[in-house]
C-alpha cells in the first residue's frame, strides 16, 4: 500500500466567488490557484454526465481547501447538521479561539459561542454562506 498524504478537502459550492471572499476575507485564507476542468475524462472520474467545474485552492497549512462550483449544479439539500450520517465539516485550527471569535463579523451564522470540551479543545462551529459546516478550534494542553 503506498503512503498517503493528505493534498486537499474539497467543498462544494453554488457560487465560487461569494465562498472566496468568505474562505479568504473571513477564515483568511489564501488563494493560491484558481482554474476550470471540463472534458469526458473529467465527466467519467467525478460521474456527472455533462460535468465541468470552476476551481479554487487555498491554503489551508498541512492541506489544501478546495473550494468547487459544478456546473450542472445539483438540486439543493437540506442543511446539514453534524450528527447526520455521512456529514462532513473542515477543522481549522487557531492559536486563540475567543480572539477569532471576536473579530467574527455578525453576519457569520456559529452554532454556539465557543465551548471547552472534556479534552480541554476548545471549538467553535460556524457556517459558511453555503451552510456548509466548519469547526474552529484551539487546541488544549496536551
Amino acid at each position: 500500500m503506498p503512503d498517503l498524504q493528505t493534498h486537499h478537502v474539497g467543498v462544494t459550492v453554488s457560487d465560487l466567488d461569494r465562498a472566496i471572499d468568505f474562505y479568504r476575507d473571513i477564515l483568511g485564507l489564501s488563494v493560491v490557484a484558481r482554474f476550470e476542468v471540463a472534458g469526458e475524462a473529467f465527466e467519467t472520474g467525478v460521474g456527472i454526465e455533462g460535468a465541468s467545474a470552476h476551481f479554487a485552492h487555498l491554503d489551508g497549512g498541512s492541506a489544501r481547501i478546495e473550494l468547487v462550483e459544478y456546473e450542472p449544479p445539483a438540486e439543493g439539500l437540506p442543511t446539514p447538521q453534524l450528527n447526520d450520517a455521512g456529514a462532513t465539516h473542515l477543522g481549522l485550527e487557531v492559536a486563540d479561539l475567543d480572539a477569532f471569535y471576536n473579530e467574527l463579523p455578525s453576519s457569520v451564522d456559529t452554532l454556539s459561542p465557543p465551548q471547552t470540551t472534556e479534552t480541554g479543545t476548545r471549538i467553535l462551529f460556524l457556517r459558511d454562506p453555503e451552510e456548509n459546516l466548519i469547526e474552529i478550534l484551539e487546541l488544549g494542553a496536551e
